[in-house]
């Protein structure tokens, strides 16, 4: 369909009509006569029976010439059929742990052992992704919060965000009720259902102005959910000049901490011991329902107004030509 963005502009169309009523006509120019006896050869080109044809041509053309320059200022635009805009969905806040224990490299990536935090940039990218309709925000976090990334629909950017993030770079400290403030600051003006937090560390709260369980608190009063996941082995393999022993690379691992901070604000812990684990908990929090929102729809629109400008722009250089044409001859 095809309408116009300011039709109110064609009422510009009878401005040159009604000038011509209004204002008077331009008194001819008198000179000094000249008699000579071969006057038909001085004929004016202007009153010449065979130049009015042409006026009349170039009359219509420049009608037609301000017509079309009259619609391109209208804006026509042609508008395509309605879509639906993809809005049911969550608004999901990802807080990740940045902190110096991160680096630990206890997960396995096909044949290659990884850190931590490599591990949860390719899992997590992956449930990103596939959260199309929802608004995704980032926040890393160790010894201070940052909101990294807003609520967006861009996913891409958002996962891109994730994948830059390195160890360190917040701090080498876990501030775990800073990072919960700030997520819900950011969840508190959005509707009720929508309040989603998924929190992935893999040690306990060692900085930060607010401590974790005051922070849960807070949530349950503003209704954020909160999806905790501790990350890190419950073993691994060390070898040293004394032979090869077992140690506990997640005995930093505040679970009890995790779990209460769950379970205040209705939402639920999980343990990834590994890769696959931590796929698996991806896969159960991807299964979250999707609250319906009011449908929202858009009409793709597409420009139109260069048409029926160069065609005045063409009609009036071929007015100029045409004049020059005259004038020369």
């Amino acid at each position: 369909m095809i309408s116009l963005h300011w039709p109110w502009l064609l009422a510009a169309l009878p401005l040159p009509l009604l000038v011509r009523l209004l204002l008077p006509p331009v008194p001819p120019h008198r000179e000094a006569a000249l008699l000579v006896p071969f006057l038909e050869d001085f004929e004016s080109r202007e009153d010449s029976p065979r130049r009015r044809p042409r006026r009349r041509i170039s009359l219509w053309l420049a009608a037609l010439a301000w017509v079309l320059l009259v619609i391109a200022a209208a804006r026509p635009q042609w508008l395509g059929e309605p879509l639906d805009l993809p809005m049911s969905g969550r608004d999901l806040m990802l807080a990740v742990d940045l902190s110096g224990s991160m680096q630990e490299e206890d997960f396995q990536l096909g044949n290659q052992w990884v850190d931590r935090l490599t591990a949860t940039k390719r899992v997590a990218g992956k449930f990103i992704k596939r959260r199309e309709g929802d608004r995704i925000g980032l926040i890393l976090f160790g010894e201070q919060a940052y909101l990294q990334a807003p609520l967006t629909f861009d996913r891409q950017t958002v996962n891109t965000l994730l994948y830059e993030a390195a160890i360190g770079l917040a701090g080498k400290k876990t501030a775990i009720g800073d990072a919960i403030g700030l997520g819900v600051k950011r969840l508190q003006d959005r509707p009720v259902e929508d309040r989603v937090l998924i929190l992935l560390t893999d040690g306990a709260n060692t900085a930060g102005r607010i401590g974790p369980l005051r922070a849960a608190e807070l949530a349950a009063r503003k209704q954020v959910r909160i999806y905790t996941i501790g990350i890190g082995a419950d073993e691994m393999l060390v070898r040293s000049f004394f032979g090869t022993r077992r140690v506990n690379p997640s005995r930093d691992l505040d679970e009890k901490t995790l779990k209460a901070i769950a379970e205040k604000t209705g939402g639920r812990y999980f343990r990834a011991r590994d890769t696959n684990e931590l796929r698996q908990i991806y896969k159960i929090l991807d299964e979250l329902e999707p609250v319906e929102q009011e449908r929202q729809r858009f009409r793709p629109v597409r420009a139109l107004y260069p048409w029926p400008l160069g065609g005045a722009l063409i009609i009036a250089g071929v007015l100029v030509y045409s004049l020059r044409l005259t004038v020369d001859g």
